[in-house]
């Protein structure tokens, strides 16, 4: 057999990829190896594979070349998307499908086909699943990316951005949210069909025993986390809260990060805030709750803790909550904050350029 010197480095570039299942890589040996004279006898000892076995891998590659290495049943090689298509899938995946599909979300080979009209370039939906992997990227889960409208979104962002990188001498940066509506769910009691009681509330087949609702203030300089739960979520029971937070920082200055719910901007949180001249909120921007370092910690508790639990009340649930706090604080560090104000408004334009290409291709 004679290969081509752009055969022999496509084979030899298979055979050194991390991305191509051994197997194939295992095919692309065999192919070489014939190649440089060796006898099948002896190839089939070097792959460990039989004589039949060799004679298949090589005359499916002369009939089909590379392709032809790739198991019938399994994804095809590493696909070679250009980069500015990767880029375009990314973009899309973080905006609402066209409103004429009817689609609530992306699933990956609705990208694929959307791709594949709009760009003219055909991708497998295998390889846009796994650009999503990479890339942290659930549509079917975190719904679209919306860009946020608020008029001072730059001036929002360059505030809190600030604090979170150069804060204030002396002065404590507290991340303020709320986790809402947080089920006691007890997976233990499956809802049995013949034993069902229609007084009682299930979620997912589990009994429900009722919900609560975490306060939770990040110290952005240490890491530490202060939490209360509570069955109700006023602006009451905000300001309540705001008060136990900021009791251990009494004498200094404590500038809050927080998003602007009716909540946290009632009338008596005003005047109390007037009161207190040396509390100043930070609020975020409209629709951009991310730039809030409590929701990474919301996360992370949910994922860690709350997500898998087995509650039988909402008594245990809270006391859950108060536990993973403790253990929280035992070994706290802070979040790394690396973005600058001008990285994170770069990206949001260019954001907003692929979006206006979306509605400019979609128009057409």
């Amino acid at each position: 057999m004679e290969l081509t010197r752009d055969q022999r480095a496509e084979l030899q570039a298979v055979v050194k990829s991390a991305d191509v299942p051994a197997p194939v890589a295992t095919r692309a040996r065999v192919v070489l190896w014939r190649a440089e004279g060796r006898l099948k006898k002896q190839i089939a000892e070097l792959a460990g594979v039989s004589r039949p076995t060799v004679d298949l891998w090589l005359d499916r590659y002369e009939a089909e070349g590379l392709a032809g290495l790739v198991d019938r049943s399994h994804a095809a090689l590493r696909e070679q998307v250009p980069a500015p298509i990767r880029a375009r899938i990314l973009a899309a995946t973080r905006t609402s499908p066209p409103a004429g599909t009817g689609l609530s979300h992306w699933s990956s080979r609705e990208m694929a086909a959307f791709i594949k009209r709009t760009e003219g370039v055909y991708v497998s939906h295998h390889f846009v699943a796994k650009l999503w992997r990479e890339n942290g990227l659930k549509p079917h889960r975190a719904g679209t990316f919306k860009v946020s409208k608020d008029p001072a979104f730059a001036e929002k962002v360059a505030d809190i951005v600030g604090l979170y990188l150069d804060p204030p001498g002396g002065a404590v940066v507290l991340s303020m949210d709320e986790k809402t509506q947080i089920q006691a769910l007890d997976r233990t009691q499956p809802m049995l069909p013949m034993a069902f009681d229609a007084t009682e509330k299930r979620t997912h087949d589990y009994v429900r025993h009722g919900t609560t609702n975490l306060f939770a203030a990040l110290n952005v300089g240490t890491g530490e986390v202060f939490g209360e739960c509570k069955p109700t979520r006023d602006g009451d029971d905000f300001l309540a809260f705001l008060k136990k937070a900021v009791k251990p920082h009494a004498g200094r200055d404590i500038q809050v990060v927080l998003d602007n719910l009716s909540t946290h901007t009632t009338p008596a949180v005003q005047a109390w805030l007037e009161k207190n001249p040396h509390i100043h909120f930070h609020f975020t921007p409209v629709g951009s709750s991310w730039l809030n370092q409590i929701e990474t910690w919301f996360g992370i508790i949910t994922r860690q803790s709350i997500r898998r639990g087995t509650f039988s009340s909402v008594k245990v649930l809270i006391k859950q909550i108060r536990d993973y706090i403790k253990h929280w604080n035992s070994s706290a560090k802070p979040f790394a904050w690396t973005a600058t104000t001008d990285e994170i408004l770069a990206k949001v334009r260019l954001v907003e350029a692929n979006i206006k290409k979306l509605v400019d291709n979609n128009a057409k």
